[in-house]
Formats: structure tokens, C-alpha cells, sequence
């Protein structure tokens, strides 16, 4: 165990980082190298302990050199959504107080409009990978003058990443610097070769952008273990299974959406690849759908490890397939300190009853420059992602939804995710949100918005048939009003559905929805 500078020695020539589509291989011993280069360059530029390090980057192989340097360097790593907008990723620039940021030539154009009223203007350090425009400089270039050996006051940093900003503006999740020599491993870090089988012969396959708490934790902790990393530029199903057969994947990180996708192909392209060598399929971000995941287990065996966790690093769950099918909808066991399910005055709720999901004993955060929304995570000295569910008599965390999701139509509480799970099941349906919208006879009514599968039009007939899908698995009070259709949700990369997208659109409608 240790970081690339401990395999730079031991395997230097050992794979780090394999990029699924072009092949190309970062070694240990060139991850070492230029990540030491780049922590030297930002010492230079007057980075300290505590500074700001920005990543704009689509998944590319420069990625976790870019991550290493602020990691073995005491500086906080901010990688921001590669899907933004000038405007949004000056605001997280300037909101982190980054002082250094890397992009690429792929993102060029967005990197560009960071200028006049988008201006990063405490930017010291500005370097693009692959080129460079005006006013950055080639990351190449620059970081092949500083030495490859590391710095002198190597130390541990930590990402500081965004919300997604599903519900308002982004807030950084800052928690506590490590302290210590970046070689020195964390607690949490440790947990990962009891739980998920860790080692140095390992293969990590990584489907989602890299931008994304999960991928780049797991990631980082793989290059602790001195495995590899092998990341998709971009997720495809099909893909997907011919890369854990072809570099015989022994690990994986999933979002329930990939299944979906996954099981969605033809039974012949899902049955040709041999996936034998997978022995962790890690799956979070999202509730999976039950039926979804039983179809998981049975075609990939008992290999299916969830768990329930965030960014914010306040507590954590985890479930292995056994156990998940002995209490089928699980997210699994609190893994330390405790869970508290709370009611709206703050009193701790029994066993069976929903309320708010607490943590206690887990790590600090806080959302940078708001402390409002700090405190309002927090109780006394519990937090809270902002999620609802209950645990059952052994203790058992269940989901019910995001707090902010939940429909209360004529004082009656409705979980969207309930009807989304119901919906997406249904062998024509690729994607669906499912939402509030104003009525002033019962508050809110329920509306569903539906993506079809690649050639299935979303027409009355399909409505007709999910309504007697619906019909047959859900109370009446449950059933959506209306089902629209659209030929693509606004889901992020990471899984997350962008619901307010859809929402907002819907309250700003002054014509009926169309009712199927």
C-alpha cells in the first residue's frame, strides 16, 4: 500500500492508467513523474497547503497526474463537470478561490469564454492539455521543465468537489485536510481491501466521468493498492462488457442507469463476453429498482456490492448481494457510527417509520461559503444528505426518496421513486423522471415524463400500455396524471437525474399537460 511514488519503485512499469478507446497507458512510473513535475510547477507558482487546484477535463489520460499533484501537494482538487457552461464553471472557479486551473484542448472552447464578465481572474496558472489557446499555456510544455522527483513538503490534499446543482447553484463539500505524508494511508482507504478485495493485481474498470466523487475516490484508492485504473472515455453498454472481457476486469464502479442500459441489449450481445474474472460490481449513486437489480445478480452472480453514501463524507452503508437479496431493496448496514431517522421536529423515529436519514460518528464537512446550507445539514451533531427512508428491526436502511423530490398531492406523501422504479421496468421504457406539479385542488398531482427505447414512439398507444402496466403494480393515488414523452432525459453523466430541468419547464406551463 502506499501512492504512485511507492509503486514508481516496486512496478514502474505496471499499467496505472489504461484509456478504454485509444489504448493508451499511463505506467506508474510516468504517473509518478509528471504528477511530481506538476506539484513542483504549482509550488513555484506560490500553491501552498491549502490552495486551490481547479480541473476542467473530459476523462482523458492526463486526468489523475493532474489529481496526484494536488493530492501529494496539500492542495485541494476541485474537477468540475465537463458538460458546463462558461458561466457555470467561472462560478465554481472563483467559489473554490482556485488559483490554478487545468483544462484541454477538448474543452477549449468553454476554456476560452473565461474572460470579461466570466473572468477567473486569480488564476495565476492557467495550462491546457493537448494545446493551447490564448492566454493558457501547454500543460505538456510547462510541467517538462520542473523535476520529476517530488517536492519537498510532499503532504496529503483532498478533493473539494461540487453538488451538481440539481436543486440551485453548486456548493463546494469541503472536509478536513489529511494529515500526514501523501505514502500514508487513510482509515477509509484501508476499508477498501477488507471490503472490496483490493490489491495490486487488480483491474478497475471506470465507466463515469471522472469529474464525479465516486469515480475519482475509488480511482485514487486503486493507485493505492498499485492496480489499474481503466477508464471509459465515455460510457457505452455494449462497450462496457467487451472491456472487462478483453482486460479481464476484476473490479467496477456502476450507476443504476448503467444496468438499465446493460440489460436493455440483445440477449445475444449480453451473452457473447465472457465476465468471468469480475468479482466487484460497486453500484451508488442512485437508488437501483429491485427488479433491476435481481436481473444483475442473476446474470452476473452474487458479485453486486452497494452502498449509500456522499460527497459530503458524513457516513456510510453497504450491502453485498446476499444480503441484499435476504432484505431486497436494502442500500445495507450503517459501516460506522450510526443512522438516525428523525421526523420534522427532530425526534428520533422507530424502526419502520420514514422520516429523515441522519448520520452520527462520521466524518466533518462543510459547504463552502454557505453556512446556512451547512447548518441546515446538520443536527446538532448529526448531518444529513438530504434523503428520506427508514430502517428496519436488524437495522437495514431502506430509500425512500430525496427529500426535496417528495409530491405531497391532497396531504398525502408520494415517493416519485416508487413509480419511477414501476415505470422503467417496463421493457419499452429507457429513462423516466417523475415530479410534482401545481394543482390548486390538491396541491400537487404527479407527472411522469418518459423516454422510450431507440425506436419506440412515444404515442397514446404507449401511453394506454403503461397506464395498464401502472394500473397493475400501483395504488391509484400512486398513478401519474399525466405521461408526457421525450426523446431524451437530462440526465448527468453521473447518473443523476437533472429533474429541476423538467420540473421548472412543467410549473412555467400555462397550457394543461398532455394527459395519455
Amino acid at each position: 500500500m502506499g501512492y504512485p511514488g511507492t509503486f514508481a519503485q516496486t512496478r514502474g512499469d505496471h499499467p496505472a492508467v489504461v484509456m478504454a478507446r485509444s489504448g493508451e497507458v499511463v505506467t506508474y512510473r510516468e504517473l509518478d513523474e509528471r504528477s511530481n513535475r506538476l506539484a513542483h510547477l504549482l509550488r513555484a507558482a506560490g500553491l501552498g497547503r491549502g490552495d486551490h487546484l481547479a480541473l476542467f477535463c473530459e476523462n482523458n489520460a492526463r486526468f489523475m497526474e493532474v489529481v496526484w499533484a494536488g493530492l501529494r501537494s496539500g492542495i485541494y482538487v476541485t474537477a468540475i463537470n465537463s458538460h458546463l457552461t462558461a458561466p457555470e464553471v467561472a462560478y465554481i472557479v472563483r467559489d473554490c478561490e482556485a488559483t490554478a486551473l487545468v483544462s484541454s484542448q477538448a474543452l477549449a472552447e468553454v476554456a476560452a469564454g473565461l474572460t470579461g464578465e466570466h473572468d477567473v481572474a486569480d488564476v495565476r496558472v492557467r495550462l491546457m492539455i493537448d494545446g493551447a489557446i490564448d492566454g493558457w499555456e501547454r500543460y505538456e510544455d510547462a510541467i517538462a521543465e520542473y523535476p520529476a522527483t517530488p517536492i519537498d513538503d510532499e503532504s496529503h490534499g483532498t478533493p473539494m468537489l461540487y453538488s451538481s446543482g440539481t436543486t440551485g447553484r453548486p456548493k463546494g463539500i469541503r472536509r478536513p485536510m489529511i494529515e500526514g505524508h501523501p505514502s500514508e494511508m487513510d482509515p477509509r482507504s484501508v476499508a477498501f481491501a477488507t471490503i472490496y478485495g483490493y490489491d495490486a493485481d487488480m483491474v478497475y474498470l471506470s465507466p463515469a466521468p471522472m469529474y464525479h466523487a465516486a469515480p475519482l475516490a475509488f480511482s485514487t484508492i486503486v493507485h493505492r493498492y498499485g492496480g489499474t485504473v481503466l477508464i471509459m472515455e465515455r460510457f457505452d453498454p455494449a462497450e462496457a462488457l467487451e472491456l472487462i472481457e478483453r482486460y479481464r476486469v476484476t473490479h467496477s464502479q456502476w450507476v443504476p442507469t448503467m444496468f438499465v442500459r446493460m440489460l436493455k441489449l440483445d440477449e445475444s450481445e449480453r451473452a457473447r463476453h465472457d465476465l468471468s474474472s469480475l468479482r466487484y460490481a460497486i453500484h451508488a449513486a442512485a437508488p437501483c429498482p429491485v427488479p433491476v437489480k435481481q436481473q444483475m445478480i442473476e446474470w452476473w452472480g452474487p458479485i453486486l456490492y452497494e452502498y449509500y453514501a456522499g460527497t459530503e463524507g458524513n457516513g456510510a452503508t453497504q450491502i453485498n448481494s446476499e444480503e441484499w437479496l435476504r432484505k431486497p431493496g436494502s442500500v445495507g448496514r450503517v459501516r460506522a457510527g450510526a443512522i438516525h431517522i428523525v421526523d420534522g421536529e427532530g425526534n428520533e423515529l422507530p424502526p419502520g417509520e420514514v422520516g429523515s436519514i441522519y448520520f452520527s460518528g462520521g466524518g466533518s464537512f462543510e459547504y463552502h461559503n454557505d453556512p446556512e446550507k451547512t447548518a441546515g445539514a446538520h443536527l446538532n451533531d448529526w448531518s444529513t444528505l438530504g434523503d428520506v427512508g427508514y430502517l428496519d428491526d436488524e437495522g437495514y436502511l431502506f430509500l425512500s426518496d430525496r427529500r426535496a423530490d417528495l409530491i405531497i398531492c391532497g396531504g398525502v406523501n408520494i415517493y416519485p421513486r416508487e413509480i419511477e422504479d414501476v415505470l422503467v421496468t417496463h421493457p419499452k421504457v429507457a429513462d423516466v423522471a417523475v415530479f410534482g406539479i401545481p394543482d390548486d385542488d390538491l396541491g400537487e398531482v404527479v407527472q411522469a415524463v418518459v423516454q422510450p427505447i431507440a425506436g419506440v414512439d412515444g404515442d397514446d398507444a404507449l401511453g394506454a400500455e403503461l397506464r395498464a402496466w401502472l394500473d397493475e403494480r400501483l395504488a391509484k393515488f400512486k398513478r401519474p396524471r399525466a405521461i408526457d414523452f421525450e426523446a431524451e432525459l437530462p440526465r448527468l453523466p453521473t447518473g443523476k437525474l437533472y429533474k429541476r430541468l423538467l420540473r421548472d419547464r412543467y410549473r412555467g406551463e400555462t397550457k394543461p399537460a398532455t394527459i395519455v
